[in-house]
């Protein structure tokens, strides 16, 4: 009896509620439907988990913040005639990054991120990955939009260019050591791109708390960059990528067997370059030319990619470079020869389905890398060449960006280092004494 009256009760404090709500929706203004006001509830500051991704088209974006930085940073470097070079460059309307900027281009990541960020204020786009906020306190990660592929000149840091970019390096440092949000992290929720081999030279171990975004790890030691803690991105390619390939049998259509058109002269992991071409040069199937990049050289290599099954890349000065990308867009299988290579998206993307590996001592063995490039079935050639069709949109760098390509899939990179990164975030705030976990190592 008892129960059965605690249900009546509690039937009729339920009703009650769902009436007293329906007449509080009822007179709320004209412009205030029902859904509206469940989306207003949606997008309450701390309730960004209930956006409904079905409605919006758009998964949780990471939050990022922009510094405001004097554009002589970053889109000064580009035009340098601007009288402004105080003022932080605002218009999402940017210079083009110079076509015959040479090596820099390639490098011309931060550029991207920034173009990015500059027309991301809200999520109109459901491919996007990445939202920019204005509100530092909302942030996940801060950007530090700083054209570091326009500001190195090398290790030695000679001459009256490399004056002004030392300034600048350190002007970075500075900014960044009297920064509140610097501070509150030691830097562990900044990202500073330092893809060009050379970047932040004299700084970088300063930052190195900091995630960089880099082309591999040859020249920095573990304390600086590593990992678990830093994300490797694609090179911009130079090459035109190939959108047109779309051939009915493009196995018999490629006539060269292996194709490298570069330097055969290198330093470093490089030095295989020179002892390939001893096996390579001879060989009727094979073209392995020395070259220096010239706007010759770049047709001459575009033309080679697309008519060739595979394209060599092994280790130069560096374990990576763009002709790996340069590949990659024109659909001629990477064979890759780097000992010390690290690759962009590898959480995402499995390169076994698109490359093939040889460590430099198997390369230079005789006849072995010949004899499985010659022995590969036409079928698995096929298979290949359609998963670089199939993935090469994640290498494309463009204004205004696609779902998944090269920089959404950064964002969404540094977006699963958020949780790590807070962690450690947290725990220095907590820790009293020196972190025993290191001591203990």
């Amino acid at each position: 009896m008892a129960i059965a009256i605690e249900k009546v009760v509690l039937r009729t404090v339920i009703g009650m509620a769902v009436g007293i709500s329906i007449a509080f929706i009822l007179t709320l203004p004209e412009r205030s439907s029902r859904s509206s006001l469940i989306d207003e509830i949606k997008y309450l500051p701390g309730n960004e988990t209930a956006i409904d991704d079905s409605k919006t088209g758009c998964s949780v974006p990471l939050k990022v913040y922009m510094y405001d930085l004097p554009r002589k940073y970053n889109m000064g470097l580009l035009k340098k005639d601007d009288p402004d070079q105080e003022l932080p460059w605002t218009d999402p309307v940017v210079p083009p990054w110079s076509l015959d900027s040479g090596v820099n281009r390639q490098h011309s990541v931060e550029y991207w991120l920034m173009v990015y960020l500059l027309n991301a204020q809200d999520c109109k786009d459901g491919g996007m990955a990445a939202v920019r906020v204005n509100d530092p306190n909302q942030a996940d990660v801060f950007f530090v939009p700083f054209f570091s592929a326009l500001n190195n000149y090398g290790y030695k840091m000679l001459g009256p260019d490399a004056v002004l970019a030392k300034k600048l390096q350190a002007g970075i440092v500075d900014i960044l050591h009297k920064s509140k949000w610097w501070r509150a992290s030691q830097g562990r929720d900044h990202v500073i791109v330092a893809h060009h081999p050379n970047a932040l030279w004299h700084y970088r171990k300063i930052l190195n708390q900091s995630i960089y975004i880099v082309a591999d790890f040859g020249r920095y030691d573990n304390t600086v960059a590593r990992l678990d803690k830093d994300i490797v991105a694609p090179y911009v390619h130079v090459l035109p990528s190939y959108n047109e390939d779309d051939v009915v049998d493009p196995y018999s259509k490629r006539d060269t067997l292996l194709f490298f058109r570069g330097r055969t002269h290198r330093k470093a992991d490089g030095k295989v370059r020179a002892q390939l071409g001893e096996l390579l040069m001879n060989e009727s199937d094979v073209q392995y030319t020395d070259s220096l990049v010239s706007s010759v050289g770049l047709s001459t290599s575009m033309e080679g990619m697309r008519s060739s099954l595979f394209c060599l890349h092994p280790a130069g000065d560096t374990p990576s470079s763009c002709r790996l990308f340069d590949a990659i867009v024109n659909h001629c299988v990477p064979v890759i020869i780097s000992d010390r290579i690290e690759l962009p998206f590898e959480d995402d993307l499995d390169y076994n389905e698109f490359c093939l590996f040889f460590s430099s001592e198997e390369a230079i063995k005789p006849g072995h890398l010949l004899g499985t490039l010659r022995g590969m079935k036409r079928e698995r050639w096929l298979q290949m060449w359609e998963k670089l069709k199939a993935i090469s949109h994640h290498f494309e760098y463009q204004h205004p960006s696609k779902k998944d390509d090269a920089v959404n899939m950064i964002f969404k990179q540094v977006q699963r280092k958020v949780p790590a990164l807070k962690l450690g975030i947290h725990r220095s705030k907590r820790l009293r004494i020196e972190d025993w976990l290191r001591r203990r190592r």
